[in-house]
């Protein structure tokens, strides 16, 4: 059955007006909103319906808590924070290194951190373990003893947390920062021995200048191939120049 266009328009603004936020208002979120984007989400699909997600749900001094445990290790400098499983390759390559770099530079520009600046961007990175000031902050685990296809069905969940969350007038950014700190969250937050840190998520009302920050995305055309389509001859395009930007981890955060 078709969807009405207006309905059609809205899960498409929902999706498409997604950002990575990296400033917050501290509005308090209500849990009962909190809860129910989390329900909403949790109807994303999943292998033999396994819904692997986990997480915590962070306000007032149970965030507090864990954001004093790992902004005390990041400050220290401490050797041996690595993640679990690794998000990012050990090389990058084009077109990922051209739209990684790109992002990073916009934003910075954005926040008035020139190249170079070292303790600029440190400080930028840190404030991903305050939750970019978000009233609510949320980790996410999974059982470590699942297999890819999970890591997937997380990846759908995750999605719907954020767009439901747009339909509620509300932002996100999710942090792969978090995820070298997962020794230090652990403790805090009485962490079974089987789960792993999947991600960060700030949650709250947007604010401040960088959140100006709009990334670009290459159209389905030049990542997809239109096979039998009446009247369509389009085909992947096989050109390697950067079209565009698809994540970063400018401050762990991605776009």
């Amino acid at each position: 059955m078709d969807m009405p266009i207006n309905e059609a328009a809205a899960v498409d603004h929902a999706i498409t007006s997604r950002r990575s936020i990296r400033r917050f208002l501290p509005t308090p979120i209500p849990r009962a909103t909190v809860e129910a984007i989390l329900d909403a989400a949790a109807r994303a699909p999943s292998g033999t319906n396994m819904q692997p997600w986990r997480g915590y749900a962070l306000s007032g001094a149970a965030k507090d808590a864990v954001v004093g445990a790992v902004q005390a290790a990041f400050d220290a400098a401490e050797p041996g924070h690595e993640q679990e499983v690794r998000y990012y390759p050990d090389a990058f390559f084009e077109p990922y290194l051209s739209r990684r770099r790109a992002v990073g530079w916009d934003l910075y520009g954005l926040l008035g951190i020139a190249k170079g600046e070292a303790a600029k961007m440190k400080a930028q990175h840190r404030r991903n373990f305050q939750f970019f000031d978000a009233p609510v902050g949320l980790i996410f685990t999974i059982d470590r003893r699942l297999a890819t296809g999970s890591w997937l069905d997380y990846g759908m969940f995750l999605q719907n947390v954020m767009t439901a969350a747009r339909g509620r007038g509300l932002d996100t950014c999710a942090q792969a920062a978090w995820t070298n700190y997962h020794r230090v969250i652990r403790p805090v937050l009485g962490l079974g021995d089987e789960e792993t840190v999947v991600c960060g998520m700030a949650l709250a009302d947007p604010d401040a200048a960088e959140n100006t920050l709009v990334t670009a995305r290459t159209p389905a055309a030049s990542f997809m191939r239109f096979d039998g389509f009446a009247g369509s001859t389009d085909s992947i395009d096989s050109d390697p120049r950067p079209c565009g930007t698809c994540e970063e981890r400018t401050g762990g955060a991605n776009v």
